[in-house]
């Protein structure tokens, strides 16, 4: 089948990071809610603000970068949009939605729980009482005071919290000094029992009631908040020479040292204290922007309250049922396979197949690769158990996952040193997929089992993120797992000589985006028959214009396309005569919306993908990922089951518009919380009992026009 790829002129876009901004408004969104908790609430103010802690760390210095390009009227770019002038816009409305939240909504809620969460107050004396002893015994022997001098030679960190202090005395001129606020090293929060109820306190203002004790007895002494975000793109250089963990460690401890970005300091500063430490520190490049009282909100979930009224009620976490004739996992894979969504499903059944790997006498090889690994792994202790008890256990470790540098670093040397096997990052290109395989001896005849996830391997993530975890014995599957570690164990690039025949899997960089391709092909071809023609695709981001492109040209043809995108989204739903058979929603609940499901209608046969790969530049052409085939019709069924409920949601969906605004969906057919009713649905063990929810299914996913 021949594939064409173009991007047509008319095909339009979606600036991706004023795309991303709407999705972290939608996290504020349901900060707002009244029905939603309040630690849950504060939990998605957290979540708003580490996302923009990180948005100015990863994004803004392109941003930058770009908008100082085009001031130079550089010719190639004279026609791209100017999109830094309207993100600060965003940033700046959002901040301001976000403190009216804070302070107008959740902490009168919480005053009405007789909790007291002192926010920009004086503290009453019970409080500084306790202030001055928690400070003296506590808190000052991690003060650093530095002078605001010509000759200065301090850099303030990433996101680190400081004080400006400027110190008056009759007899000598005003001075100035930086202190920080040790945040990274005690609670930012205390919480004193007062007679109405607990009072909770900033470690900030248990600082600035102690100023005096630094400084000693002046007319005046003031403090103002500041933090500096900055750079966080490693600068690797596409080498195939040398320790590359050395590397990366050497640029680790580099990057919280890198360019400046963002200067987020308490509004109300003097302008001459704010020139002063601008110029001293080297901001005068970085974006200003005025805040608070208090910078790096996003420590607002670890706000000391522990009463369940305040959190989301519990769902139960299903165990996966093994049949006890089955000795072993492998026993029960090796009959059937094993689909699992945590964290609907307990996380057990995936540690204990690699518990069995470590410990089974038949087992010979173990293959895994690993992205982000939990700090405290079970999987990566069960893999050094494994190597312990004698087997060859290969760990493919990547070591640019973005800020897990350091802890892979640290387990793979743990690996390596209890022998396993490992494999180092492939310079200027990631392994992103998440597989394991594991081969055994039985009969004397070898066996092979693996697990395919759209998730980490990460017991510690999978809590809270929605995941798919395919365990199989397909050898057809498996064969080519196991050829793919092979070519992972040469740490290059693909070539066009090294070029693997997947027939099964879709990787990224061999037949990812070729495959997908086709599949859209293939439906286009089967409307211009009058054939029912359909795809429904969930990911968390979707970027790259040349598949978005051909889901335009589906959408012309009369395809009916149902998307589910988390965050980014460069596509343009429901345009006339290029999306408008393409709807989008965005699904924000109290799980993160994670796995990656890709389902095409092929003429009522319907092929089903899940993998680790979303539709972003980076993954289609900077990483290896991987998607897996489900062919169990019984799983199909489940998966189609579970989007279902997603794309019927009219609780925490919202539609995305041509505009790549969050619109409500109206419950026309009632209020459904597909989070709560997939729960709900695996809870009942009933998932596969009727045909019906496959019809359903596709029933419910062919979008309605805008």
């Amino acid at each position: 089948m021949t594939i064409t790829s173009s991007i047509k002129p008319r095909h339009s876009f979606f600036d991706r990071d004023k795309s991303w901004l709407l999705f972290n408004r939608r996290v504020l969104d349901e900060a707002a809610k009244s029905t939603v908790p309040l630690m849950e609430r504060l939990k998605f103010l957290s979540i708003f603000s580490s996302n923009l802690d990180e948005f100015y760390r990863v994004r803004m210095p392109s941003l930058l970068a770009l908008d100082r390009i085009r001031t130079k009227g550089t010719e190639s770019l004279k026609t791209h949009p100017a999109v830094l002038e309207t993100v600060n816009d965003m940033i700046l409305s959002q901040q301001e939605q976000f403190g009216k939240i804070l302070s107008s909504d959740i902490i009168p809620a919480l005053a009405r729980h007789k909790i007291t969460l002192l926010f920009n107050q004086p503290l009453p004396d019970f409080v500084e009482n306790y202030a001055i002893d928690y400070f003296l015994n506590e808190v000052a022997g991690l003060i650093h005071v530095v002078e605001l001098t010509n000759h200065l030679d301090f850099f303030p960190e990433n996101n680190k919290l400081y004080f400006l202090v400027n110190v008056r005395s009759l007899t000598q001129k005003e001075r100035h000094f930086i202190i920080n606020i040790p945040s990274d090293r005690l609670p930012r929060f205390s919480s004193i029992p007062g007679d109405d109820g607990p009072v909770i306190v900033f470690l900030d203002d248990i600082i600035r009631a102690n100023l005096s004790n630094i400084f000693g007895d002046h007319e005046e002494i003031s403090a103002y908040s500041f933090k500096v975000t900055r750079d966080a793109e490693l600068d690797l250089q596409d080498e195939f020479e040398g320790n590359l963990a050395a590397k990366i460690e050497r640029e680790i401890s580099r990057r919280d040292f890198g360019l400046a970005t963002r200067f987020l300091y308490q509004s109300c500063i003097p302008q001459k204290a704010f020139e002063l430490l601008q110029e001293r520190l080297g901001l005068k490049k970085a974006t200003n922007v005025g805040g608070g009282v208090y910078h790096n909100l996003k420590d607002l979930s670890s706000l000391p309250i522990n009463d369940s009224v305040f959190f989301y009620e519990r769902w139960p976490s299903i165990k996966y049922p093994i049949e006890r004739h089955d000795r072993l996992l492998f026993d029960h894979i090796r009959r059937k396979e094993i689909l699992l969504h945590p964290p609907f499903h307990a996380y057990d059944t995936v540690l204990r197949f690699f518990n069995e790997s470590a410990i089974d006498t038949s087992v010979s090889r173990i293959y895994v690769t690993l992205y982000r690994i939990a700090s405290d792994s079970r999987i990566a202790s069960a893999l050094i158990t494994a190597a312990h008890n004698g087997k060859k256990v290969t760990v493919f470790v990547e070591l640019k996952a973005r800020f897990d540098e350091a802890n892979n670093i640290k387990w793979a040397r743990m690996m390596k040193h209890a022998g396993v096997k490992i494999i180092f990052s492939i310079p200027d290109l990631k392994v992103h997929a998440k597989i394991a395989l594991v081969k055994r001896k039985k009969d004397n005849k070898s066996e092979y089992f693996g697990l395919f996830a759209t998730g980490n391997f990460n017991e510690s993530t999978a809590k809270y993120y929605t995941d798919h975890v395919l365990m199989t014995a397909d050898i057809g599957i498996l064969k080519e797992a196991e050829q793919l570690f092979q070519f992972l164990r040469k740490r290059k690039k693909p070539g066009s000589s090294d070029l693997i025949k997947f027939k099964h899997l879709l990787v990224a960089q061999f037949n990812l985006q070729e495959r997908f391709l086709q599949m859209i092909d293939r439906e286009i071809a089967f409307a211009k028959k009058g054939l029912p023609a359909s795809i429904i695709i969930k990911m968390n981001n979707l970027e790259d214009r040349v598949l978005i492109s051909k889901l335009y040209e589906a959408s012309a043809a009369g395809v009916k396309i149902s998307m589910i995108v988390r965050s980014i989204c460069c596509l343009i739903p429901g345009v006339k005569g290029m999306s408008e058979n393409i709807t989008v929603i965005r699904i924000i609940d109290r799980y993160l919306e994670h796995g990656r499901i890709f389902v095409f209608n092929n003429n009522g046969d319907h092929e089903l993908y899940l993998g680790s790969a979303d539709w972003m530049n980076r993954n289609i052409y900077r990483r290896i990922e991987v998607c897996f085939p489900i062919y169990d019709r019984g799983m199909k069924e489940e998966l189609l089951a579970v989007l279902n409920y997603q794309l019927r949601d009219t609780v925490q969906a919202v539609r995305i518009d041509r505009n790549g605004e969050n619109i409500p969906i109206s419950p026309e057919a009632g209020n459904i919380q597909s989070q709560k009713s997939i729960s709900e649905l695996l809870a009942s063990g009933e998932v596969n009992s009727s045909h019906l929810i496959l019809q359903r299914s596709i029933q419910s996913s062919m979008p309605k026009k805008y």
